[in-house]
């Protein structure tokens, strides 16, 4: 199983706007294709947005398809308009 880890730093006074967005839009279409999601979490202090996306198969096409469907193109508006800063990273168990 691929685990990803996300870490987001969003624009400052937008953190509850994206978390919500998020949840309402872009986790049930995650979702829908197949993934698993560990968390969210969110770090106030640094305006941060934490979470971990799972995929038993290949995971780079597995997302890159995610973001070819047609209804993760139509999320309007898309909730990375409150990203500042997008990072991630593979993770595996020692």
């Amino acid at each position: 199983m691929a685990k990803q880890l996300r870490m987001y730093t969003i624009k400052p006074g937008e953190l509850e706007a994206f978390s919500r967005e998020w949840g309402e839009q872009i986790l049930p279409l995650r979702l829908q294709s197949g993934f698993r999601v560990i968390g969210p979490w969110v770090i106030d202090d640094t305006n941060q947005f934490v979470w971990i996306l799972e995929h038993d198969g290949n995971f780079e096409l597995a997302d890159s398809r995610y973001y070819e469907l047609p209804e993760r193109k139509n999320v309007d508006p898309d909730p990375a308009r409150h990203i500042q800063k997008n990072e991630h990273w593979m993770i595996r168990e020692p």
